[in-house]
């Protein structure tokens, strides 16, 4: 997810930064290989940073990212060409159909369809808003089964800056052939509407899922407090099999 540190302590900024990059990728990597998923959609890929550490930390399924900010699309789609089977598509994800008004974050990677809260702002001054652009947005049920094959183990990442809800009722018709979420989960409000980190757990519960694991993203470097984690969620059934599986074994 997107990572923002101030200027001022470069050196720990460097070390944090390497580290959390580090530490989630080895934390997907190995869930991805538990769940058996080999297709990842990577949702708000900005320039393909995800789907690269991917690639690096072994990932060898396909890959379809999400871009609707065209500045970082024209990027992504130079990226991809470092893997064969990484498809990218330059729209938005929503709970219906239609264009929507997306806001360019100075940094590119906090760009959102949400207003930005000032304690957003506040925490990393680089986030601000600079300029719109009108995107398309599309409810992802409407477009699952042009990516999804029978017997594909699905990875759904969401990195989309407070439209977290909304992408998740856009997918409502297709979650069920969904194994497992990576969401980001706000620790107080960064975006206008989007849920706290609470609603968003027990959201992600009553469709299923179950939380296995967090890590830490985007903090406040100023005073230490950590404003987003990355969540990461799996079917509850997928979670059971695996642990009948492992008990078999054990027996």
């Amino acid at each position: 997810m997107a990572d923002i540190y101030f200027a001022k302590v470069p050196i720990r900024n460097a070390y944090l930064r390497v580290r959390n990059r580090m530490s989630r990728a080895s934390g997907f990597s190995s869930l991805m290989q538990r769940y058996g998923i080999n297709l990842v959609l990577d949702v708000g890929a900005n320039k393909g940073q995800y789907a690269r550490e991917l690639i690096r930390t072994g990932y060898r399924g396909r890959i379809v990212s999400f871009e609707p900010l065209p500045s970082a699309f024209e990027k992504l789609k130079l990226n991809r060409w470092s893997f064969g089977d990484w498809q990218v598509e330059p729209i938005a994800l929503g709970a219906e159909n239609t264009t929507a008004t997306l806001n360019v974050a100075g940094n590119s990677q906090s760009s959102s369809l949400q207003p930005m809260l000032d304690a957003h702002v506040n925490a990393a001054p680089s986030a601000a808003y600079v300029d719109t652009c009108e995107v398309e947005v599309r409810r992802l049920d409407g477009l699952y089964d042009q990516y999804w094959k029978a017997g594909d183990r699905c990875y759904l990442k969401l990195d989309v800056q407070g439209h977290e809800h909304q992408v998740i009722a856009g997918a409502s018709g297709c979650l069920d052939r969904v194994v497992a979420i990576q969401m980001e989960l706000s620790m107080r409000p960064l975006y206008q509407g989007a849920e706290t980190w609470q609603q968003a757990i027990e959201s992600m519960q009553q469709l299923g899922y179950q939380l296995m694991s967090l890590s830490p993203g985007f903090g406040d470097q100023a005073t230490g407090e950590m404003l987003q984690a990355d969540g990461f969620f799996v079917r509850r059934e997928e979670v059971e099999k695996l642990k009948k599986q492992s008990q078999r074994l054990a027996a």
